[in-house]
């Protein structure tokens, strides 16, 4: 299988790239003469609408909708049987360019792309299925008007409407090349249950991926499609070299239908390039730092695939002229938000890192979560880790960083718990398998990794050095998606509501003028 190393120096990244490049072109004139079809699949995952983001890659710039067009355009040409494929969370958690306008521009961008088909993430059900349902069909909204919706074909076999007991979305849908039937097969991961609010979610139920997917292989399979492929929103990894596999998706290829021949993951922001049970696995980091090429010949006769290749190919920023329709685009919506976004509210000597250290905590989350309790005037804030997007770097600071830093339209909430419900919520930082530490303030807190889960806790101190009190009750700011119980902090909801405040990025914005101002 190829795939893309990645090494550290600058140059051999380069090197790398350019290397990666001519051996997707090697690939197909060595293959295209013989009798099999050749197919190419070009996928992304978790754009999370960074159309005007520049990101960094091994101190390469990488990154940016003109750029990630302008690569998808060129492999395109390589093989005219291109599908354009994702798997989902391209919208959600966005910057103001597209969150300021519903994410309608990305949708855009996938449109002037011509993606071919997606599967929904997480983040399309953020702001609730309706929502969701009007980008993908069109509909009008009341802040950007009328949409005419994705050209896109969304699937997903797993999103199940609970008041007809059937899938929200079609399970999967079939392409041909050259006569040759593909089946492509949706599933999101059943961790949106904890990561969407639950009033965002309550038409629907996310049933397990596994029996979802071997599901739909067999109506495929009826159907006479021996090519398949799945799009997942399923957290998956592997090394470099296409080695230990980890995650999620790497424990359920296994038990998937040996008729599946590709998985594009997702989700977890990382790269795969494997293959597990004969399942060839890959995913492309994020934020359009790169794509998955994925490279299969079939045989006409059997249908079946017989051979699969994977690059991930990185979107270096150097090597590329970026794409001229996709810079009219973003200009169109750079004209619309210019002015008030570019607004000055401080200057920050240093900078906030976003970046945990060894014991789960981040300099930002701490700013954030000193913010919030001081605009609620409470005793205890606590903030959860992925409602954080970016880091805010040394220098002038404006809305627009600050609306890209905290995306999501998250508002304050003041609750009343006791000492006993809190220690309850520190020991749900971990489960089983994951650990998600919360970020706060107002309190300090000692616990035991090695005792079981649900009792690593030894004490909870106070910022006067007392320890909590079991009964004593205590208020508590945290956002209304943690009081909701997201990020399956149920304990949350224990507490009872006092007030409602602003939002989260407003709490942050204010402490910024005051304390730093310019």
């Amino acid at each position: 299988m190829s795939k893309a190393h990645i090494m550290i120096p600058l140059f051999i990244l380069f090197l790398f790239i350019v290397g990666s490049y001519k051996l997707a072109e090697t690939n197909f004139s060595q293959s295209i003469s013989d009798q099999n079809v050749q197919v190419q699949l070009l996928g992304v995952n978790d754009l999370h609408g960074q159309l005007d983001k520049d990101q960094t890659l091994l101190g390469a710039k990488v990154g940016g909708a003109e750029y990630l067009s302008a690569y998808l355009k060129k492999y395109k040409g390589l093989n005219e049987n291109t599908l354009l494929v994702h798997a989902g969370d391209m919208i959600g958690g966005s910057p103001p360019l597209s969150s300021h306008f519903q994410d309608e521009p990305t949708i855009e961008l996938l449109n002037l792309l011509k993606f071919d088909i997606g599967t929904p993430g997480n983040h399309e059900l953020d702001e609730g299925v309706k929502e969701m349902q009007r980008l993908i069909d069109g509909g009008f909204h009341e802040k950007t008007g009328d949409f005419p919706g994705s050209t896109t074909s969304y699937i997903s076999s797993n999103i199940i409407n609970k008041k007809t007991n059937t899938p929200l979305l079609p399970p999967y849908v079939i392409k041909q090349i050259n006569g040759i039937k593909i089946g492509f097969i949706g599933v999101l991961t059943t961790e949106t249950n904890q990561f969407v609010l639950p009033e965002q979610r309550k038409e629907i139920e996310i049933n397990d991926e596994v029996s979802a997917v071997n599901q739909s292989v067999q109506l495929l399979k009826e159907k006479g499609v021996k090519s398949i492929v799945v799009l997942a929103h399923v957290p998956v990894e592997s090394n470099e070299e296409g080695t230990n596999p980890q995650g999620d998706l790497a424990e359920m290829a296994s038990k998937m239908d040996d008729e599946i021949d590709v998985i594009f993951g997702a989700h977890n922001h990382r790269y795969a390039n494997t293959i597990v049970d004969g399942k060839l696995i890959v995913q492309s980091y994020s934020y359009g730092k790169a794509f998955s090429q994925v490279l299969l010949s079939i045989d006409p006769t059997t249908k079946d695939v017989v051979q699969k290749d994977a690059n991930i190919i990185v979107t270096s920023q150097d090597l590329i002229e970026p794409d001229k329709e996709t810079l009219v685009l973003l200009q169109k919506y750079r004209e619309k938000i210019e002015g008030n976004s570019n607004t000055i509210v401080g200057v920050i000597p240093e900078g906030f890192s976003r970046k945990k250290n060894a014991n789960g905590e981040s300099p930002l989350a701490k700013v954030i979560a000193e913010s919030s309790k001081n605009t609620m005037d409470t005793e205890i804030a606590f903030v959860h880790h992925g409602g954080i997007r970016a880091s805010i770097k040394k220098g002038y600071i404006s809305k627009e960083d600050l609306y890209t830093v905290l995306p999501f339209d998250h508002t304050l909430k003041k609750l009343t718990m006791t000492g006993e419900q809190i220690k309850l919520v520190l020991e749900q930082q971990w489960t089983e398998d994951k650990e998600n530490i919360l970020q706060a303030v107002g309190v300090t807190y000692q616990w035991d990794s090695d005792a079981p889960v649900g009792s690593r806790i030894l004490e909870v101190i106070d910022r006067e050095g007392n320890v909590l009190e079991t009964k004593k009750e205590y208020e508590v700011t945290v956002s209304n998606y943690l009081a909701s119980g997201g990020d399956g902090f149920t304990a949350f909801k224990e507490g009872r509501l006092v007030e409602s405040g602003p939002r989260v990025v407003t709490a942050l914005m204010d402490y910024i003028q005051r304390e730093y101002s310019y």
